[in-house]
C-alpha cells in the first residue's frame, strides 16, 4: 500500500495520441521523507510513518522537534501513516516520490472538501423548492419536518439546514494518466477533493485495479 502525501495544483486537460482530450488535476506529490517506522513489539502494530514539506522550526514544538531530529530529517508540515506490505524495506529518512506509481494504475485520493459555510436546505440536500407564485411563504424553507400528534418532535438525522462541506473525502479508482518524475506531478483523470493548494493522500486503488 504505497502511499504519499501532495497538494493540489489545480485542473487541466492533455490530448492523447489519437486526439482525444482528458479533463486532468495536477498534484504535486511528495517527495516524502519516512520519519518513522512503528511495529507491533514497539507499538502494537506496523506502520511506517511519512512526512511531506519542510516546515519554519520555530513552528514546531520540541517534542517533535526531537521527533524529526532522530529520524535525521528535516521538520515537516504534514505527517501520514500507511500500513506497508514490507516494512522492513523501509529505512529512517527513505525518500519516496512519484516513481512509486506507474501510469495506468487507478488510485485512491483523499482530501478535505472544500468548505461552504453553512447553507440552506436546498443546496446542502437537492430539496425542491415550494411554489414561487399566489402568495407562497415557503419558497426556499424546509416545510414540515414532523408530525404533530406523533412523534411531536424532529428525528435526528433529518436533512435540514447546517455548515456544508469541509469534509474528508475519498475518490476511489482515479486513472494515473501521467507521472512527470522532474518535477514530482502527478496527473491524474477528473476531479479530486479540496481547493487549490489543499493537502491530498495518494495511494494504489484498494478496488477495482485489475478492472
Amino acid at each position: 500500500m504505497k502511499t504519499l502525501l501532495g497538494k493540489k495544483i489545480g485542473m487541466t486537460q492533455i490530448f492523447t495520441d489519437a486526439g482525444e482530450v482528458i479533463p486532468v488535476t495536477v498534484i504535486e506529490a511528495g517527495p516524502v521523507e519516512v520519519t518513522q517506522i512503528k511495529t507491533v513489539e514497539t507499538d502494537g502494530y506496523d506502520a511506517v510513518q511519512i512526512g511531506f514539506e519542510d516546515a519554519k522550526p520555530q513552528r514546531i514544538n520540541k517534542p517533535l522537534t526531537g521527533h524529526f531530529k532522530k529520524a535525521g530529517v528535516a521538520v515537516k508540515k504534514h505527517l501520514a501513516e500507511f500500513a506497508p506490505e514490507d516494512g522492513e524495506s523501509y529505512e529512517l529518512g527513505q525518500v519516496l516520490n512519484v516513481t512509486a506509481f506507474e501510469e495506468g494504475k487507478k488510485l485512491d485520493i483523499t482530501g478535505i472538501s472544500k468548505g461552504k459555510g453553512t447553507q440552506g436546505n436546498i443546496k446542502r440536500h437537492g430539496h425542491h423548492r415550494g411554489p414561487m407564485t399566489h402568495g407562497s411563504k415557503h419558497k426556499r424553507l424546509a416545510g414540515a419536518l414532523a408530525a404533530g400528534t406523533y412523534p411531536s418532535r424532529v428525528f435526528k438525522g433529518n436533512a435540514g439546514p447546517g455548515r456544508m462541506g469541509r469534509e474528508t473525502v475519498t475518490v476511489q479508482n482515479v486513472v494515473l494518466v501521467k507521472v512527470i518524475e522532474e518535477r514530482n506531478l502527478l496527473l491524474v483523470k477528473g476531479a479530486v477533493p479540496g481547493k487549490r493548494g489543499g493537502l491530498l493522500r495518494i495511494r494504489y486503488a484498494v478496488k477495482g485495479q485489475g478492472k
